[in-house]
């Protein structure tokens, strides 16, 4: 079933359909958009409805690329990370050949 729901966007109403149940859920993402464009025309002036709202999209789309990123960035190993796994694994084979040699003068 389809529902329809009247959002406000800077002072404008759209009627849009959505599945029934989406309702609330439409109405949160339309508060969203209604803050953003409203923060966008108080520093940038009047540009025009469809331009506001293709600016206030560029910045939601700028914002899920940069959460992507990070997403990203957080699942790699961090260069520090690297460094210290490649440190920890060359002070195991130190401590070896120093276990090796300590090993050889014991039995000289």
């Amino acid at each position: 079933m389809t529902a329809t729901v009247s959002i406000t966007i800077v002072g404008r109403s759209y009627e849009v359909s959505c599945d029934e149940g989406q309702e609330e859920y439409l109405q949160t993402l339309a508060t969203e958009l209604d803050r953003r464009a409203d923060t966008l025309l108080r520093s940038v002036g009047q540009v025009g409805d469809a331009r506001l709202l293709v600016m206030v999209a560029l910045l939601m789309a700028d914002e899920i690329q940069e959460l992507r990123r990070g997403k990203d960035a957080a699942a790699r190993p961090r260069p520090d990370e690297a460094v210290d796994a490649a440190l920890a694994d060359g002070l195991d084979g130190l401590a070896e050949r120093i276990e090796a040699i300590a090993e050889r003068l014991e039995r000289a």
